[in-house]
């Protein structure tokens, strides 16, 4: 689903109070897939790493944004955490990728472990005409089984090489968002020209600014 991209407009303030109360303004959807946008749930990882699944009803919400589930869901703060964990388990194998390093185990084995939520339930039952129609039961739990979409995500983009090829990290010393480049020479640096890129810019035109003002 398509998002605004919402508390990426604006950095965090310095004077944020943290822990924050919620962390909803400051999601942020520019990962490109769900599994980044998920990892960005955890803002400015390049310093105060600001949590922003903070309640249950955060992630209840955000799994409602993100559009893997259809309305909120009763979620729990033992859920919260394993959300978290399998969050920092698909970052830790981004990371490892981009470094050129082997991925951990353990973040192979946490994002694995939640793929059987993923799967299909096929159910067999009577449509409206009286004839047998197969189709998929309801899950009975809904939140956990958004997250093992979201752990097949990442698991179909860390298991292809040609998607693990796509990952990036913002080139901005000053972001630390994730994102999946889709543009076609594979070449993008920021996630965001409208953001981070238009900052880099701007840095640059300042710094040739001082420089030919300081030769003349």
């Amino acid at each position: 689903m398509s998002v605004a991209v919402t508390g990426k407009d604006m950095d965090l303030p310095e004077r944020l109070v943290l822990p924050l109360a919620t962390g909803e303004p400051w999601w942020y959807w520019l990962g490109g897939r769900p599994a980044l946008d998920f990892v960005n749930t955890l803002r400015e990882r390049w310093r105060r790493r600001v949590e922003c699944l903070v309640t249950p009803r955060d992630l209840s919400r955000w799994l409602l944004a993100a559009g893997l589930v259809d309305a909120e869901l009763p979620v729990s703060g033992e859920l919260v955490g394993h959300a978290r964990e399998l969050r920092e388990a698909i970052d830790a194998a981004v990371r490892a990728v981009l470094e050129g390093e082997a991925v951990p185990a353990a973040a192979i084995a946490q994002i694995d472990g939640w793929l059987p939520h993923a799967g299909a339930r096929p159910q067999l039952a009577l449509g409206p005409d009286g004839q047998p129609v197969l189709g998929e039961r309801p899950p009975a739990d809904s939140a956990r089984r958004a997250l093992g979409m979201i752990a097949l995500d990442a698991a179909t983009m860390l298991g292809a090489p040609e998607e693990r090829a796509r990952i990036r990290i913002c080139a901005s010393d000053t972001c630390s968002a994730r994102f999946y480049d889709r543009s076609p020479a594979a070449r993008r640096r920021w996630c965001s020209m409208r953001t981070c890129g238009n900052e880099a810019k701007a840095r640059r035109h300042r710094a040739r600014a001082r420089s030919e003002a300081a030769g003349l």
